[in-house]
Parts: C-alpha cells; structure tokens; sequence
C-alpha cells in the first residue's frame, strides 16, 4: 500500500514538474511574441512615418533628406518638388516639403504640403506633428491640439512625433501664460 502511494505521490509531482515546464515554455513563448509586436511599433517609429518609405528612394529623395539635416531649405525643397514630379503619392516626401517651408518661414505653402502628406496618409506621424508645430507658429492652438490628439490615438504607446508635440504645445502653452 505504501508502494502504491509513493508511486502516485512521484507521478503527481513529476507531472506538477511537466506542467510547471509546460506552462514556462508557454510564459516564454508569449513573451517572445508580445515583444516583437511591441518592437515593431518601436521600429516602425523609428523610421519614416509612411508605409511608403520600404520602397527603395530615389536619388532626389536621398538629396533632398540631406538638405533637410544640413539645413538647406532651398536644395530640399528643390529635390522633394522632382521627388512628387516622379511619385505624387509619397507622404513622406509632401512631409519634407511642408518642413522646409516651414523652417523658411514660408507657412501658408508649408499647410498647403502637410495636408496633402495627410490626404495621401491621414495617420502619417511626421506630418501631424509638423503641422501641428506650424500651427503653433502661427498662434493656432486649437488646431496644434486637434494634431496632438491624433498623434495620441495613433501612437498607442507612445512615440517621437507625440512627445515633440506635446512638448511644443506646453512650450507654446508656459511662453502665452496659457494654463
């Protein structure tokens, strides 16, 4: 009798032992998974904000994003104007040129290309933060928050574009005295 129960006690722990493995083999498996859907967030944020930009770039693009880091705005817009010439469907590009003209002062042509990069992607990070920066720009707030909120649903845990702006906003927001 003792025998028979020592036997059922080493089967009972051993498959407690099975399922315990079981059940980490499947914690980790999960974790795996969940990780990769949260680094291709991270990822996708880290690059372009349009779909568009897997597609190999053209030279013009390559030239006219260099202009855009070494600050000159007249190349940029330049090489983006051939970049929409060739591919009038690329967000990311419509974005660049709305950022140039932006940073050369020249608003009204900068709104009219960030809401063509929107008509083209509505959820294009960059330029809901960059319009909404112009927004604030031009003494908009209204409008710069409607672009905040909309950064907010589309980056669900959180991403560049979103921080920045909201940053500009409160920036905006302590400089006006505004609560």
């Amino acid at each position: 009798m003792y025998y028979v129960r020592g036997l059922i006690k080493r089967r009972i722990m051993r498959r407690g032992w099975e399922t315990m493995t079981l059940r980490k083999i499947f914690m980790a498996a999960f974790t795996l998974i969940a990780a990769h859907f949260l680094t291709a967030q991270i990822v996708y944020a880290a690059g372009s904000s349009s779909p568009q930009a897997e597609a190999p770039l053209s030279a013009d693009f390559v030239v006219g994003k260099a202009a855009i880091d070494k600050e000159q705005w007249d190349t940029a817009i330049s090489s983006f104007t051939k970049v929409i010439a060739t591919n009038p469907k690329n967000a990311d590009a419509f974005n660049y040129l709305g950022y140039a003209n932006r940073k050369k002062g020249n608003y009204e042509a900068a709104f009219g290309f960030y809401e063509q990069a929107l008509a083209i992607d509505p959820d294009h990070r960059g330029a809901n933060e960059y319009i909404g920066e112009a927004f604030l720009l031009t003494d908009n707030l209204d409008m710069a928050e409607e672009h905040l909120l909309r950064l907010d649903s589309l980056c669900f845990f959180g991403c560049p574009e979103y921080t920045m702006l909201k940053r500009a906003v409160a920036d905006y927001k302590a400089k006006k005295g505004i609560s």
